[in-house]
This record gives structure tokens, C-alpha cells and sequence, in this order.
């Protein structure tokens, strides 16, 4: 059964907030903070947690882990001190979040080509701060291949091409071409589907954050690639 969760996610509605005035919902073993609202990405979906600080009057508590748990955003916090119904002020370590949201991005852009021009499927990404993760089912391996995309998408990346945020209904979601890139994924058990739009390019259903226009990630490099099996190519590159 699906259970709407306590904590409001701001960041799905505006990645760009950096700061929020929350009310602390409950505390568990004293660090960990569950809130009304929050800024902070929880780690999932191939993207890493936000850091921060929540602050409480004079005193600083550094959120050093961002998870879901039962539903239910959860904040790890260096120190005790936090109590249920503590009205906080969160300020988000926005200089790593806007690093992987244009990571995000270009993965999301890089991944559309090159699964549109082969026909290859995701079978694994992670984002990091200073690189990203991709495996893919390609049956050729072939540097020059994952070359030819990367510069596909810098091409991209130097046009002001809107990226788009919105929910749809599961069902008209899911007639979306696409729509699901990871290799035996299957659609969480929902009513609505979050879909990232770049306009003219891709949609698919996605739950990270991203920039409002790809000129913002302004371009890409390959690190390198391995060959991690029959069918299976890793694939690593960074922002430039």
C-alpha cells in the first residue's frame, strides 16, 4: 500500500532552494531527524545524499547522512541535541548539490543518445562528486562509439534547452517511449510518476534533481571504460 510519507520534499518541487525554515517531526537515538519539510536529497536512485546543517537557535547540527526509510526521510546529524516539535532552519551544501544535479543532467542526457542511437539499456549508474557511473547492455565495445554520444551531448550542452519537472498519472506515464532506460526496471508501486523532460529530447520517469537548462552542465568528458562482461561496458566521465 502505498502511505504518503510526513516529510514535504521541496527539493521535487524546486532543486534550487537552498535554505528552509522545518519542524522537527521525531528524533531517533538522537541523531537521526525526521522533518516536516526539507531540502535535503535523500540517498537513491544512483544519486548520493545532500550535506548540510540544520540549525536550532545558536547551535549547528551537520547532517552527514540523508536516507528513506520506511517511506520516511531520514537525516543523520553529528550531534545530539534535536527534539521532537524544534523548529530548525536548513541550509543546504549547495556547492556539491549543484555539482550533481548538472551530473544528473548530463548523465540524463548521455544515456538517451547513446541507448537511442544503439539500443543499448542502463544496467547501472552512480553518481559522484567528481565523476559519473554508467554500465550498459552494449554488444559492441567500442571507445569510439561512447565517444561519438559524449560529443553528441556537448553539442547539446551548448544550447538553452529547457528541462522540465512534473508528475503524471502512472498509466499515461508509462505509454511514454523510454520512459524506463534501466534494464529490468520496474515502475514503483505508485499512483503518479515524477518525469524529467528535456524538451525535445527525453522523458523519462526520474526522482533526482537536475538544472532548469542544459547549458547549465556546459560539458562533458570520457574518464574512461571497461569491459565488465559479455555485454555489460562501464563507462565513467566527468564534468568539464
Amino acid at each position: 500500500m502505498w502511505v504518503i510519507p510526513m516529510t514535504k520534499a521541496l527539493y521535487l518541487e524546486n532543486s534550487y532552494s537552498r535554505e528552509c525554515d522545518s519542524t522537527v517531526v521525531s528524533v531517533k537515538d538522537g541523531r537521526y531527524i525526521v522533518l516536516d519539510q526539507t531540502i535535503f536529497y535523500p540517498k537513491g536512485g544512483g544519486q548520493p545524499w545532500d550535506t548540510g546543517k540544520i540549525v536550532k537557535g545558536n547551535i549547528t547540527f551537520n547532517v552527514v547522512y540523508v536516507g528513506k526509510f520506511s517511506g520516511e526521510t531520514s537525516h543523520e546529524v553529528d550531534e545530539t541535541g534535536l527534539e521532537k516539535g524544534d523548529q530548525v532552519h536548513c541550509v543546504l551544501n549547495w556547492e556539491r548539490r549543484y555539482k550533481l544535479m548538472r551530473s544528473h543532467t548530463a548523465a540524463h542526457v548521455f544515456a538517451s543518445l547513446l541507448c537511442t542511437g544503439t539500443g543499448a539499456l542502463v544496467t547501472g549508474n552512480q553518481l559522484e562528486e567528481d565523476k559519473v557511473r554508467f554500465d550498459f547492455s552494449l554488444e559492441k565495445y567500442d571507445r569510439e562509439i561512447l565517444n561519438k554520444y559524449i560529443n553528441k551531448a556537448n553539442e547539446l550542452f551548448r544550447k538553452d534547452i529547457p528541462v522540465k519537472w512534473y508528475t503524471l498519472p502512472k498509466d499515461e506515464a508509462m505509454k511514454i517511449p523510454g520512459v524506463i532506460k534501466m534494464a529490468k526496471a520496474l515502475p514503483p508501486d505508485i499512483p503518479h510518476l515524477r518525469i524529467v523532460e528535456i524538451v525535445g529530447e527525453d522523458k523519462q520517469a526520474d526522482g533526482g534533481t537536475h538544472v532548469k537548462s542544459l547549458k547549465e552542465v556546459k560539458g562533458i568528458k570520457l574518464l574512461k571504460t571497461q569491459n565488465k562482461g559479455k555485454h555489460n561496458r562501464r563507462v565513467y566521465f566527468t564534468l568539464i
